[in-house]
């Protein structure tokens, strides 16, 4: 691995020395603008005091629990993450879509997240009309499940959290100087310093990335600050994964994060497990063909993708309504 390194970082002077300032712009330049879906009928925008989100209040008289709801590193509001909170909001959860990156005023690139993005639109959720702010849920999938997760352990009244496609460690920021370079940056930040972080480790190969991820993992030993300790949620907790799964590498990061919470005296966890699913695992149900083939490149068929949404869905929403019920009277 380390002649394999040595290489790459040979690879990357020569094309510094070749390319001068047109390799650093490779690395440093930004992603491609996120889309951002608009809020539609029954959604507020949100852009002030640091919150750029689409806000779903449920109908009818309050109070009501609420959900702040997470995409992964597509950024932005995407389509996927606003179906699931349309979903929400007609289930009498009022929901916060919320933009950690790749939107406007957030960093163009998935580092350094300042922690305080999600605490500040929990603050928000807990402020709203109708809102009971006791009774508050986190659901997120990919990367918002790890910041999802790691946000649970630090935020005392979250009562429920349902992650898909989960991380049971801190990764190192999503970038090119990551990727190329070594450990450059946390995914996430706390009072402005970074979390601790695993490095990416190794070359992708036939793949994808999931054996950058894997070697990473085999780190875990030397870096244990990097483990998201799941013993100091006090909520419960809900899993999602997929066995097919070719991003990363996210059922024995599900079954780390047990392991730990059994461990540890962590929270009671739900694991919902799909052989036939990938990264595509967890979600609203499919409406459309086309979504259907996009999620399946990432792992799993389509057929097994849309039977674990199918099945997924109506249990996501059930966990949610019995641990953010109403107190008895």
């Amino acid at each position: 691995m380390k002649r394999g390194w040595k290489i790459t970082l040979g690879v990357v002077g020569a094309l510094v020395v070749v390319g001068g300032g047109g390799f650093a712009y490779m690395l440093t330049r930004a992603p491609a603008p996120a889309k951002i879906a608009d809020a539609g009928p029954t959604g507020q925008r949100i852009a002030a005091d640091g919150i750029f989100a689409n806000y779903y209040p449920a109908s009818g008289p309050g109070p009501h629990p609420a959900i702040l709801l997470l995409g992964g590193s597509e950024g932005g509001l995407g389509k996927d993450m606003q179906a699931q909170a349309l979903l929400l909001q007609a289930q009498g959860f009022s929901t916060l879509q919320l933009a950690y990156h790749n939107a406007p005023g957030k960093p163009a690139k998935l580092k350094n997240i300042p922690l305080e993005d999600f605490t500040r639109g929990l603050d928000w959720l807990k402020k709203q009309p109708g809102v009971d702010g006791s009774r508050l849920g986190i659901v997120g999938y990919s990367k918002g499940a790890e910041a999802g997760l790691l946000v649970a352990t630090r935020t005392p009244g979250i009562r429920a959290a349902v992650l898909g496609m989960p991380s049971s460690v801190v990764w190192d920021g999503m970038s090119g100087e990551n990727y190329l370079l070594g450990s450059f940056s946390s995914s996430w930040s706390a009072k402005g310093e970074p979390v601790p972080h695993l490095a990416y480790k190794g070359q992708p190969d036939a793949r994808g990335l999931m054996p950058v991820f894997e070697n990473g993992l085999k780190e875990l030993g030397s870096n244990p600050a990097t483990i998201i300790p799941v013993e100091n949620f006090k909520g419960r907790l809900m899993l999602v994964c997929g066995e097919a799964e070719k991003l990363w590498p996210s059922c024995p990061m599900t079954d780390q994060i047990v392991a730990r919470a059994a461990k540890a005296g962590g929270p009671p966890v739900t694991v919902l497990r799909y052989r036939d699913a990938g990264h595509g695992v967890m979600g609203a149900p499919f409406t459309d063909d086309e979504a259907r083939r996009n999620w399946s490149q990432m792992g799993g068929t389509e057929e097994g993708n849309a039977a674990a949404r199918a099945d997924s869905w109506p249990k996501i929403v059930a966990f949610l309504k019995a641990e953010l019920a109403a107190p008895t009277p």
